[in-house]
């Protein structure tokens, strides 16, 4: 639990660095992101080894994946409307987020996202840190557990909505895990190509 413990609270770290508007405007979010994903899964490789036992990939797997994360884009336009009906403050923060990839080259973040940030992410929060805490507390917590601190480590962004965001999606991947534990190729897949979609080909 101890190597948990460390692996969590350096994600809250790398990721308060990356998102607080006191230390992001000093880093390369990009640059960052990406080595801290990697970091993280290679972390959730020597801490919990295993989460790769069992992986099937096949076709069915990346058209599950696809399927969701078009379920989950349409999740997000869906909430962006409503939100931005109800609080003045929900498009602004939405508007901040996509300001990230200001002067960045679309196809280098869609390659970053697909093939490093999204599978290095759900390795981590799924494969290590869901896994790990379901094997110690039961499905239904770890499940809860991970989803909850998916979300907290964005805290220090302070935007709600990249906050809620993360709450969701979280929500929504740790689902698929918790009870599809067996098609967690799907699973990173479907995180791969939703960054991917959210924030550059269809963005909201």
């Amino acid at each position: 639990m101890k190597k948990l413990v460390f692996a969590v609270v350096l994600a809250a770290l790398l990721w308060t660095v990356m998102f607080s508007p006191w230390t992001a405007p000093h880093v390369n979010f990009w640059l960052m992101m990406t080595g801290s994903a990697c970091v993280l899964a290679l972390l959730s490789s020597f801490f919990g080894p295993g989460w790769w036992r069992g992986l099937r990939w096949s076709f069915a797997e990346v058209f599950a994946g696809a399927a969701l994360a078009a379920a989950l884009w349409a999740v997000f336009w869906t909430g962006d409307k409503v939100s931005s009906l109800l609080f003045d403050f929900a498009r602004p923060q939405v508007d901040l987020i996509y300001g990230m990839k200001d002067g960045e080259s679309p196809w280098l973040l869609s390659v970053l996202m697909i093939f490093l940030i999204g599978p290095a992410e759900e390795i981590f929060w799924r494969g290590y840190v869901q896994r790990t805490l379901s094997s110690r507390w039961g499905a239904n917590a770890g499940f809860a557990a991970a989803a909850l601190l998916y979300a907290l480590v964005h805290v220090a962004s302070c935007n709600f909505m990249l906050v809620m965001a993360s709450l969701v999606a979280g929500i929504v991947w740790g689902a698929a895990y918790r009870f599809f534990p067996q098609h967690f190729p799907a699973v990173i897949i479907s995180h791969a190509l939703w960054d991917a979609a959210v924030f550059i080909w269809f963005p909201i």
